[in-house]
C-alpha cells in the first residue's frame, strides 16, 4: 500500500468543512545484496524492482541488467534481496560504509560516501567524453516534454504529496514516467524502467519535476544523459556537476521560458 485516505478539515472561501483526502505513505526498504545489508531507502514503496535496478546501475554497482542474477520483492517484509552473478569491486568500497551512511532518506538523497562512490566510477569511465555528444534538441519540444511529463505525473495530480521523473527520446516520445516522494528515487525508478525494457539511454532528454541538485545530476551524468530539464531550480551543486561532466542542465522550464546554466549549445531556438 503506498496510499490512504484521511480525514481532513479544509477552510475555503471563508467556510469550515471536513473532507477525505489522499496522502502517500512512505516506508523503509532494506536492499540485500547477495545476503549483505546494502543500503536502507526510505521512499514510496511502488516500482520496486525499478527502483531496485535503477540504484544499482546510477551507483556504479551493475553496468548491465545481465549483471543482476535475480531481484526478489517482499513488501510485506519491506525487503529486496538482490543477487548478482558476481560481485563487483565497488562492493568492498559499500561494505566500509556505516549504518548512517546506508540510509537514503525523501529530502537529502544519498550520503557523500555514495556520492564519492559514484564520482570515483565516473572518473575512471574510459569512455567518450559527454560533451563531445553534440545531440541539439529545440527548445519548444523541451517544453512539451515538461508538459508531458505533467500530465504523466497522476500520483502529484491526486495528492501533490511526490516527485515525478519522464525520459524522452530524441522525437519527444515517452520512454517512461517514474513517480517517489524523493526526486532522487523517481530519477532511479525512470532509469532502471528504461533498463528493464533494454531501451538505450542515447540522446534522451531527463525531465524532472525536482530541484537539480548534485545527487539528481550524478545519476543522470552515469547514465550519460545529454540534457536534464526540470520547471524547479538548480543547486549549486548540480550545475557545477553538469559543467564537469558534459551535461546541459535547464531549469524553470515553464511554458515557453526556460532557463540553460550549462552547455547551451544543445538548445536551439
Amino acid at each position: 500500500m503506498f496510499k490512504r485516505k484521511v480525514s481532513v478539515t479544509q477552510i475555503k472561501k471563508n467556510q469550515k468543512r471536513n473532507i477525505e483526502d489522499i496522502v502517500l505513505i512512505e516506508k523503509p526498504i532494506n536492499f540485500f545484496l547477495n545476503s549483505e545489508s546494502l543500503v536502507n531507502i526510505i521512499c514510496l514503496p511502488k516500482n520496486l524492482k525499478e527502483l531496485t535496478v535503477g540504484f544499482l546501475y546510477s551507483t556504479g554497482i551493475i553496468n548491465s541488467l545481465n549483471e543482476i542474477k535475480k531481484i526478489g520483492v517482499n513488501e510485506v517484509k519491506e525487503r529486496v534481496d538482490i543477487e548478482l552473478n558476481k560481485s563487483g569491486e565497488i562492493l568492498s568500497e559499500i561494505s566500509s560504509l556505516n549504518p548512517l551512511g546506508r540510509i537514503i532518506d525523501t529530502t537529502c538523497g544519498i550520503s557523500s560516501s555514495w556520492r564519492n562512490i559514484i564520482k570515483k566510477y565516473l572518473d575512471s569511465d574510459k569512455e567518450t567524453p559527454l560533451l563531445e555528444n553534440k545531440f541539439t534538441l529545440k527548445a519548444s519540444m523541451i517544453s512539451e516534454c515538461i508538459i508531458k511529463m505533467q500530465s504523466e505525473t497522476k500520483l502529484f495530480r491526486e495528492t501533490g504529496g511526490c516527485h515525478g521523473c519522464a525520459i524522452f527520446d530524441e522525437n519527444r516520445k515517452l520512454l517512461t514516467a517514474m513517480e517517489d516522494i524523493g526526486r532522487h528515487n523517481a530519477i532511479d525508478k525512470a532509469l532502471g524502467d528504461l533498463l528493464i525494457k533494454k531501451k538505450s539511454f542515447d540522446n534522451v532528454i531527463l525531465c524532472s519535476t525536482g530541484r537539480l541538485t548534485g545527487d539528481s545530476v550524478l545519476k543522470a551524468v552515469r547514465a550519460r544523459i545529454p540534457i536534464v530539464t526540470s520547471i524547479s531550480a538548480p543547486i549549486e551543486s548540480g550545475i557545477r556537476l553538469a559543467f564537469v561532466y558534459g551535461t546541459t542542465l535547464i531549469g524553470f522550464v515553464r511554458g515557453n521560458r526556460m532557463n540553460i546554466y550549462t552547455h547551451p549549445f544543445r538548445v536551439e531556438l
